[in-house]
């Protein structure tokens, strides 16, 4: 046994083994320094023998043995042999029986491409050009902003069929991604997981390599360098993270010293049935300052402006995809996963006080109460919440024949009850259009017109609501076929004029929804949106104003859900004047059948609605209207 290293303090290992360590990938893992060798750290408490195994020793299992740290758990060691760029793994013998291992490191900035598994040595040197992004990110509040996400899986955005349908690298989709997704109009992107991950048919969410992106696509630095493209164009962006469970492959985490070190040795603690995958132990105060040290990392290092955090609700409930007898109750006989609340709790208490401007969004599909209310006030802590009931009523809703639509009305009317009771986000995420579901244009019903008709409509629907928007990609130009991992989107269909007109359509929502206060700066208040009427179920139709008082700025959406035109359709309004009409669904521009009110209709002192002025208007077929008022 050894004292502590130079590269550590007796901090680091107090507040490691504290669980309140949020920079480890500062202190573990391979860390060149210059041209004199490579410092190594390592976390296995219960080995007996952990050396540093790789192409700088021939892989011997004898000649750079580590040392533990006084009683951290950590080895660790310094090779002058090991530079950048070198492959190595680490060769664990447990204490326990005859167990002995060859592991990548966790901490590993870079990794050998699947179906290869060795850690490779590398720095994190970058010189960043978004500095003035980051100096506003910091004064930024998206929850009084406009968030429009475009969801990318880098893998499968565009392929390159000179090259053998090749992905396209990080810094190829810099050039190409950040021109789509800024002429497009959307706010952010958010990338489906770019850390390591053995099977590409995980999507990522089954991850090794926590501190390592996908080595496929390039190193580090050129994922930097797509991210600060991103960042010059006004382009923020979001990374998808699952601190839910990790993978079984054998290099990774997995029985990492012989014993159950990152999850829990019951089953029904530490076994996910549905994924089969291991389930992180958030009452560990080591595996907290991990997990922690891996979202404070892609913040700090690669200048992320946020993070979804992927299956929140199997952290939060013990009995998640659990039948009777098959998980352990809390220490007070309830199904809540306390320990993982704690933990998330503390990661975003964190996260908002070190890096201003920066948000984290749930995907939490339960009611699970105050999950964007502060941490210090008994929440979880986020910024915003994925409104999955939402997503499942609407495209329940729009996937009905619109002769049946009338009879499920409440589909589209419930989320008023609960609108301002979180800070939410409105989700057509890649779960949607994948798995037997289909893409969303083949899920509207009848035929093609129709199809386009009701994806523009749900489209203008959701843009109108409270909340903020993610799309995913292919979506918004109406892709016919549902995503595969290893095919490319199909860009071949905005050579036609429908599929070119839905992707105008999509532009048009993202510049009218960032332009208007009304539409993004009173999501969570109740003052920002108003029922005008949610009743008409003889003629599916629904209206509501959005308002921002602030601005001044009142915006008033007439939907119509079936495919019949509807003339000298009234509709109450609460202020005299014109009433213009900025979007219509249903204008040729979009390949409708240009049916509709332009330049707008001017309020007449005529009760309905229980208010004092009207309009009379012409409702398009399956169409969604958006007037603003002008006095």
């Amino acid at each position: 046994m050894q004292g502590i290293p130079s590269f550590l303090s007796a901090d680091d290992v107090w507040y490691f083994n504290e669980g309140t360590h949020f920079r480890l990938y500062e202190k573990l893992g391979a860390h060149p320094r210059g041209g004199s060798g490579t410092a190594f750290a390592v976390w296995a408490p219960n080995a007996v023998d952990v050396c540093v195994i790789g192409s700088f020793n021939g892989w011997d299992r004898r000649r750079h043995p580590l040392s533990p740290v006084a009683c951290s758990g950590i080895w660790a060691g310094f090779v002058p042999e090991a530079r950048r760029g070198d492959l190595y793994k680490y060769f664990i013998r447990s204490r326990y029986g005859r167990h002995e291992v060859e592991k990548a490191d966790p901490f590993a900035f870079l990794a050998e491409t699947p179906p290869k598994t060795a850690s490779i040595i590398w720095d994190l040197d970058y010189h960043w050009s978004d500095g003035e992004w980051m100096e506003g990110r910091k004064h930024r509040r998206l929850r009084e902003s406009p968030v429009s996400i475009y969801e990318v899986h880098l893998q499968s955005w565009r392929l390159n069929p000179e090259e053998n349908n090749r992905p396209l690298t990080y810094r190829e989709l810099a050039i190409e991604l950040a021109g789509y997704v800024s002429e497009m109009g959307f706010t952010h992107v958010e990338f489906m997981p770019v850390m390591e991950h053995p099977r590409p048919d995980s999507w990522g969410y089954k991850t090794t390599g926590y501190f390592a992106p996908c080595g496929g696509l390039g190193d580090p630095q050129d994922l930097m360098y797509l991210i600060d493209c991103l960042h010059r164009r006004g382009i923020g962006v979001i990374l998808d993270w699952s601190p839910a469970h990790f993978a079984l492959d054998g290099h990774g985490l997995s029985s990492f010293d012989g014993t159950h070190l990152y999850d829990h040795h019951d089953d029904r603690l530490g076994f996910h049935p549905e994924w089969g995958t291991r389930i992180f132990n958030y009452g560990r105060h080591e595996v907290r300052s991990f997990l922690s040290s891996v979202a404070f990392f892609w913040l700090e290092k690669y200048h992320v402006d946020g993070l979804r955090v992927d299956a929140v609700s199997s952290m939060l409930y013990r009995d998640y995809a659990r039948q009777d007898g098959q998980w352990i109750p809390n220490h007070h006989g309830g199904n809540e996963n306390w320990e993982a609340a704690h933990f998330l709790q503390r990661l975003n208490r964190e996260i908002y006080r070190c890096f201003p401007g920066v948000e984290t969004f749930a995907e939490e599909s339960t009611a699970w109460p105050r999950v964007t209310h502060p941490a210090d006030e008994g929440g979880l802590g986020f910024g915003f919440k994925w409104d999955m009931g939402w997503m499942n009523d609407t495209l329940r809703y729009m996937s009905k024949d619109p002769v049946y639509r009338q009879y499920d009305q409440n589909d589209l009317t419930f989320r008023g009850l609960y609108v301002s009771h979180e800070s939410f986000l409105l989700p057509l995420s890649h779960d949607e259009v994948t798995q037997g579901k289909g893409s969303l244009l083949r899920r509207m019903p009848r035929g093609d017109w129709e199809k386009l008709a009701s994806l523009r409509l749900l489209y203008g629907y959701m843009y109108s609501l409270p909340g903020k928007k993610l799309l995913f990609m292919g979506c918004e130009f109406g892709q016919w076929d549902e995503w595969a991992y290893d095919q490319s989107v199909g860009w071949h269909l905005r050579g036609f004029e429908s599929h070119s007109g839905m992707a105008r359509r999509v532009g048009d929502l993202n510049r009218l929804y960032t332009s208007e206060p009304a539409l993004y700066e009173t999501d969570s208040q109740p003052v920002g949106f108003e029922w005008v009427d949610c009743r008409d179920v003889h003629n599916s139709v629904i209206s509501f104003l959005r308002r921002s008082e602030k601005r001044r700025s009142l915006l008033l959406g007439v939907f119509s859900f079936t495919p019949v035109v509807r003339e000298h359709y009234r509709v109450g309004v609460p202020e005299s004047g014109l009433w213009r009409e900025v979007l219509n669904s249903d204008s040729r521009y979009y390949c409708g059948t240009d049916c509709g009110n332009l330049p707008g209709v001017q309020a007449r002192h005529e009760p309905w609605h229980d208010r004092c002025d009207s309009i009379v208007i012409t409702l398009p077929p399956l169409s969604a209207l958006i007037f603003k008022h002008e006095p």
